[in-house]
């Protein structure tokens, strides 16, 4: 059974699975699911259409399914998912979806928000994630899976971070980060996430021809059309590669370095 501090209030039309823990002063709406196993410690609030999966652990002050900082919005029953095993630290904040931007704000499993995260609305998070401290997500925004934001990150909208990217502290993300690589400062790619890769099970062979590959596109004497064309004429090519390949054409494809910026009128 659900163990609920007699100081929380929580509305009956919520729906609260099996063995949650909710805390003291936790306000909880009519519209909201709390998943089996999950501990609210005091001061939560989860508002609107949110739902949160199983075994999720969530710190004080943290507030879930507020309404968009879009002025847009015209307070349509959009919506905010969480999936299972995330752990929320204190004043994690996410926002409901807009009409216009899919209507739904998403994350995914398994991941580390510290102090501060703000996740915009209509972002799709990836899971196996770690945001550091006062990570900044802003609306539409998309992240892959395993992806490392150091602290002070700021993400802009209708960006796209890539799979396994990591992100130095204080970095201004305003075009898409390229997957398996290393960004720094202001869209500035460093490196390959060689450690990154290892400790996720690449092996050496697929972080060599990665390592070979951020070379000629990164470090190139040629212009980066030349270089990625040059990809398209090898076979057997490997697959990471051919990800970041594709990735990297699609940025260029889209305005302003974004890829998203392209489908905004649809």
């Amino acid at each position: 059974m659900a163990k609920i501090s007699p100081l929380a209030v929580i509305d009956p039309a919520a729906s609260i699975g099996d063995d949650v823990e909710i805390g003291p002063f936790c306000v909880i709406g009519p519209h909201v699911s709390i998943g089996a196993r999950t501990i609210l410690h005091n001061n939560v609030t989860i508002m609107n259409h949110t739902t949160v999966g199983d075994d999720n652990v969530i710190f004080p002050n943290v507030v879930l399914g507020g309404p968009p900082q879009d002025k847009k919005f015209k307070g349509s029953a959009t919506r905010l998912e969480i999936g299972n095993g995330n752990l929320l630290r204190e004043a994690f904040t996410a926002h409901i979806g807009t009409e216009k931007g899919g209507g739904v704000t998403r994350v995914g499993s398994n991941c580390l928000f510290m102090v501060n995260t703000h996740i915009g609305h209509d972002a799709q998070i990836g899971s196996n994630c770690i945001f550091a401290n006062n990570v900044m997500i802003a609306g539409h925004a998309i992240v892959g899976d395993t992806v490392n934001l150091a602290g002070c990150v700021g993400v802009h909208h209708f960006c796209t971070v890539g799979d396994y990217a990591y992100i130095g502290a204080y970095s201004r993300i305003t075009h898409d980060a390229a997957p398996f690589c290393k960004t720094d400062g202001h869209d500035l790619v460093r490196g390959l996430n060689a450690v990154g890769l290892a400790r996720n099970g690449f092996t050496p062979e697929d972080i060599d021809a990665l390592e070979e590959a951020y070379k000629k596109l990164f470090r190139r004497e040629k212009p980066f059309a030349v270089a990625i064309a040059e990809f398209e004429t090898q076979n057997g090519i490997n697959k990471h590669v051919k990800h970041l390949i594709e990735f990297l054409r699609r940025r260029d494809q889209g305005r302003h370095g974004r890829y998203l910026e392209s489908m905004r009128a649809k």
